[in-house]
């Protein structure tokens, strides 16, 4: 059985049929217990997730009703199935019992993480083959059909810190397999999609510059600078003010390029995206 969080929210049967839960709140409890599977989380944590700080006097007693209707569905959608026993009471509250591959989360933070160790090691066909992967599993942002509490609101967010990481890794990728030219389009469609972050800006600068479109690599600094000025009233970094003033000065035939990505190289960055406990 599949638990996919990433895009809309849904189970996925082992025959390939699709279930979504229409109880918004049994969806937001499996959602917590999906990205702890196998391991208990807390009622109160739960509780959180589901009223926040203004749960009523019977939440626990609601807790449970929601439980018990979850358990009939999951039991339900294992139709024929031998069946498995998937929501479990534990102390302090409740447990998924399922693997770490079969929540797509999961899934794709394995994939990001064995993509930088290849990229360290020196094999960028090997980590553009994991990001590829991981790419697939992107369905949109996550839990995009459920509304979501305290707790899920920051796994969110750190599931988009890690997508972004995953996309400065295919452009790292595609640059040491020297496919600069070929990048072009999805440079410019990340930097469309992510106008403040100059890392973007920069690689994309520094491909157009080494495609030989050294005008156009001029543009692309100026559209940053006004981006930021108008945004932030700010002025690009100083190195890629350093990438500009390069490029206006170096002959056709030198290369400009920027160095990878600062930060999160080591693969202790991409220790287990939910190894706090879901109640911190």
């Amino acid at each position: 059985m599949q638990f996919n969080l990433i895009g809309p929210f849904e189970i996925v049967t082992d025959d390939d049929q699709a279930y979504a839960p229409k109880a918004p709140k049994i969806c937001q409890m499996l959602a917590v217990l999906a990205l702890q599977p196998r391991e208990a989380v807390g009622t109160d944590t739960l509780v959180r997730e589901l009223w926040g700080e203004d749960a009523p006097s019977n939440a626990i007693r609601t807790l449970q009703t929601h439980v018990y209707h979850a358990r009939r569905m999951l039991e339900d959608a294992q139709g024929d199935a031998p069946a498995r026993t998937l929501l479990v009471t534990q102390a302090p509250g409740y447990r998924l019992d399922i693997a770490d591959d079969e929540v797509d989360v999961h899934v794709f933070e394995r994939f990001v993480r064995r993509a930088q160790w290849e990229l360290n090691q020196g094999s960028p066909e090997r980590a553009a083959n994991h990001l590829r992967r991981a790419q697939a599993l992107w369905r949109g942002q996550m839990l995009s059909n459920v509304s979501v509490g305290v707790v899920l609101t920051g796994r969110i967010a750190h599931l988009e810190e890690l997508r972004i990481r995953a996309l400065e890794l295919r452009v790292e990728t595609e640059n040491q397999l020297g496919r600069y030219r070929e990048f072009l389009p999805e440079l410019r469609t990340l930097v469309n999609d992510h106008p403040l972050h100059e890392w973007f800006h920069g690689q994309l600068i520094s491909a157009l510059h080494r495609a030989g479109r050294r005008g156009e690599a001029l543009q692309a600094y100026q559209d940053l600078y006004n981006i930021l000025k108008r945004e932030l009233g700010l002025e690009p970094s100083a190195e890629l003010q350093r990438l500009q003033a390069e490029i206006l000065h170096v002959d056709d035939h030198d290369a400009v390029r920027l160095r990878p990505r600062k930060g999160a190289v080591s693969e202790s960055a991409f220790t287990s995206l939910w190894a706090t406990a879901v109640a911190s």
